[in-house]
């Protein structure tokens, strides 16, 4: 397949890398000079124009990676630049105005991966970015189902998930999973760095739980500014649920009603123990190791190599860097209670400290 892609960002450069590993041939465009250059040294493409048009010309699918506020006038610009046999897709996290503003073209279906990192840049992309990710659709009456089929097969071919779903209904979707967590973490953030506590300064207290909700706070403003303004009225409304449901808590604590705020807990248990589900076959089993680890190079390294000598997987892991000084904390997910002790007394054994915990209290 050959594959025409405008913008060489994070998300474009993986699409570029992982077509060009199944064997397609990608073209891309994108206005800086320096993404063009690292997008054909990382290989994220075969060939970099220094035109749109010229990029996607004679492609069998374009996919368009740009700003969400430019996305309309780009996608404009990419159907008229490609033939009647080419499927044209974007990757923006926001569709109701765009598929509005697209909605005489049978030949545009519009697209969201569901993934990503805090890393930003063609520098940072990799082929197996979408692997087992779910790539929203957005198909509407008016588009051409062989483009559809063209831009499912695609993505279904980079290792993503294709799910089909209504414009509206995806962006009242991604106001609750995204766009409002982003939102609630910049408020947390906001929260604890503005003031202090009798001399205190919060965010020098924090710990885990606090990181772990702020993880994405801060995100790159030329980015989240147009992503909260385009899906403003869906998040407005997540963001008023949200206000109702912290009026019961703070009703509950006046109150002193404990049963609530026990079933609350509850209900949130439940709700995690789904989502893990989703990500993990029997949740039940996996254990939470906390390891304080040094800001020094090689030891990421070594912990992995001393628990894969032992044959301990390792489910997931996530690292929290707190200073050069103090270092940071390892969390390491690994299922069954006896690969946790296992991990236990290997880490404690080379001077680690382990704190060992079910992920989901039963």
């Amino acid at each position: 397949m050959r594959v025409g892609i405008v913008g060489l960002g994070l998300i474009g450069g993986s699409i570029g890398l992982a077509a060009a590993e199944r064997g397609d041939e990608v073209v891309a465009f994108d206005p800086d000079a320096d993404a063009r250059a690292s997008g054909l040294e990382r290989g994220a493409a075969a060939r970099a124009e220094e035109t749109l048009e010229a990029a996607v010309s004679d492609v069998d699918v374009a996919v368009v990676c740009g700003p969400v506020v430019h996305l309309p006038a780009l996608v404009e610009q990419t159907v008229a630049a490609t033939g009647e046999g080419c499927a044209v897709t974007d990757v923006g996290s926001t569709k109701s105005r765009l598929v509005a503003a697209t909605a005489g073209s049978p030949r545009f279906l519009g697209g969201h991966p569901v993934c990503g990192s805090e890393a930003r840049g063609v520098g940072n992309a990799r082929a197996d970015l979408f692997q087992g990710a779910t790539w929203f659709l957005t198909p509407v009456a008016t588009t051409d189902p062989a483009h559809h089929r063209t831009v499912h097969g695609f993505v279904a071919g980079l290792g993503a998930r294709p799910v089909a779903i209504d414009p509206g209904a995806h962006d009242r979707l991604v106001a609750i999973t995204s766009h409002l967590p982003h939102a609630v973490a910049n408020v947390l953030a906001n929260q604890a760095g503005a003031g202090r506590v009798d001399g205190h300064d919060p965010l020098g207290a924090v710990g885990g739980s606090f990181r772990d909700m702020t993880r994405v706070a801060g995100a790159n403003p030329r980015i989240w500014v147009d992503i909260f303004l385009d899906n403003r009225e869906a998040l407005g409304l997540a963001l008023g649920e949200q206000r109702r449901a912290l009026e019961q808590v703070e009703r509950a604590l006046a109150e002193g009603d404990a049963g609530f705020l026990a079933r609350w807990i509850g209900e949130a248990s439940a709700h995690r123990r789904r989502l893990l589900e989703s990500a993990f076959a029997d949740p039940g089993t996996l254990q939470r190791l906390r390891v304080h680890i040094p800001d020094r190079p090689g030891v990421l390294a070594g912990i992995f190599q001393a628990l894969g000598a032992e044959r301990i997987n390792i489910e997931d892991f996530e690292l929290d860097h707190v200073s050069s000084e103090r270092g940071g904390t390892l969390t390491v997910l690994v299922s069954g209670d006896g690969e946790a002790e296992r991990a236990v007394q290997l880490l404690e054994a080379q001077g680690y400290g382990v704190v060992a915990a079910p992920v989901i209290d039963e």
